[in-house]
């Protein structure tokens, strides 16, 4: 095994996937752990595959979001072409599923993230092609990151070899169940979480990944993936036929409107599916705020009226402080044109914005204080403290589901903030005694376990 590539040094290796090995490396000139990805030595000799692998770096390198890996710099040494990316410290969707460590507030939090995600990617003319659960990984601060471009293809590109029609016969004889070979003239991903029209070798959009999106959120949610078969070509089959078990006889208790959201996914017809993946984000972030809060809306009026917002918030300078200046000023202008008022009269109104200026300055601190009444009934909670704009939870032994509880409540308060600066999480496991007795003495601790 190469030991050294430019100023990285191999470590160990982190796994093996259809294109490439990746290992475990450290930058020795910004020291920090990366991922380091080589093509596979049988692969090395093959312009193709070479050609698709440097794809994968150039995609994903123009990518700069939080919920998408990052990509740091492409190269070749020596005949060894590699990509160095951000090491992710944390465990893919399939592991947190087969560990039983997403409940139902997790899985929406995560589907949310990784739909701002692949909005980012589709606004930028790439699509995945190879959306599956063990393509996402949740940190362990409870951050979802999409992994792995190395199917990704420009929009702006010509149709490539790789999107020609596959011969069944083919098919069965190079694929396996789970995995699919990429081969000149055959279909490329993933079987199990391939688009129908994927499945049959046909173009792609970014309608198909929001299709395989669906896929991942139906087995988050239930457990199980809605296509089956007992050969490749029986799952291809009910991927292009067939329409899946409804998620709410596999799983109870699952709001209609995430039932509604899973099955306009998975249409056959990709016209049938999401526009994009931010309408798609949109319907994921009403129902998480119907889960975080315990009731139910109406859906149809209230999302549309939630994008407009959303699109009025993002249309201003400053955000939602820019729409609110806005207004304000066009309410003092109409005060002023329509009626004749003396500055004497402007005291009161004048005390009275004062007031209201101190209630929204002191919204986040009511905030916060709801923060501490939900993340302290988490039994895995050991102590909470709060300092400035940052947010200190000492945890124990806690699943995955904690962290993503903890991440999303934060991202709350900050989507809801007005005049006051960003809040920061900083989740401590792990905690020695004596670490978790000098915790306790610091300022600002509002909450501590009895132990």
């Amino acid at each position: 095994m190469v030991q050294t590539l430019k100023h990285y040094t191999i470590e160990s290796t982190l796994g093996t996937g259809g294109m490439g090995i990746v290992y475990l490396a450290r930058d020795t000139k910004l020291q920090r752990l990366v991922a380091i990805k080589l093509l596979k030595p049988e692969l090395v000799s093959d312009p193709n595959r070479k050609i698709r692998f440097l794809r994968e770096a150039r995609a994903a390198a123009a990518l700069t979001h939080p919920a998408i890996a990052q990509v740091y710099d492409i190269d070749e040494v020596d005949g060894t072409t590699f990509i160095a990316m951000e090491y992710i410290d944390g465990r893919t969707i399939s592991r947190l599923i087969r560990d039983g460590e997403l409940d139902l507030i997790g899985a929406v939090e995560i589907a949310y993230q990784v739909a701002e995600g692949l909005a980012k990617a589709h606004d930028s003319g790439i699509i995945h092609r190879d959306i599956k659960s063990d393509n996402i990984m949740v940190t362990k601060d409870g951050h979802a990151k999409l992994l792995d471009f190395g199917l990704a293809k420009l929009l702006e590109a010509d149709t490539d070899m790789d999107e020609a029609a596959a011969d069944p016969a083919d098919i069965t004889q190079t694929r396996t169940q789970d995995r699919t070979q990429t081969m000149p003239g055959a279909v490329m991903g993933t079987l199990t979480y391939m688009s129908p029209e994927q499945a049959r070798g046909q173009a792609l959009s970014p309608a198909s990944d929001i299709f395989s999106f669906g896929i991942v959120l139906y087995e988050m949610v239930a457990g199980e993936r809605p296509f089956k078969g007992d050969t490749p070509l029986d799952t291809m089959h009910s991927i292009a036929f067939e329409e899946p078990k409804p998620v709410t006889l596999v799983k109870k208790n699952i709001p209609p409107q995430l039932h509604r959201i899973i099955t306009r996914c998975l249409r056959k017809r990709r016209e049938d599916r999401y526009p994009n993946a931010h309408a798609l984000a949109d319907d994921l972030k009403g129902v998480k705020r119907e889960l975080e809060s315990g009731t139910r809306t109406g859906l149809p009026a209230g999302t549309r009226l939630l994008g407009w917002l959303e699109w009025l918030k993002s249309s201003f300078p400053y955000g939602t402080k820019g729409v609110a200046i806005l207004a304000a000023a066009i309410i003092v202008s109409a005060v002023f044109l329509l009626t004749k008022l003396q500055w004497g009269n402007m005291i009161g109104p004048a005390v009275t914005f004062f007031f209201i200026y101190r209630a929204l300055r002191n919204r986040q601190q009511g905030r916060l204080k709801a923060f501490v009444k939900k993340v302290s009934a988490l039994p895995e909670v050991r102590a909470i403290v709060i300092r400035d704009e940052t947010v200190t939870v000492a945890v124990d032994k806690a699943p995955a589901k904690t962290y993503i509880r903890i991440t999303s409540l934060i991202d709350e308060i900050n989507e809801k903030r007005f005049l006051s600066k960003p809040v920061t999480a900083v989740i401590k496991d792990e905690l020695s005694d004596a670490e978790y007795r000098n915790l306790l003495k610091t300022a600002g601790v509002t909450y501590a376990r009895d132990e």
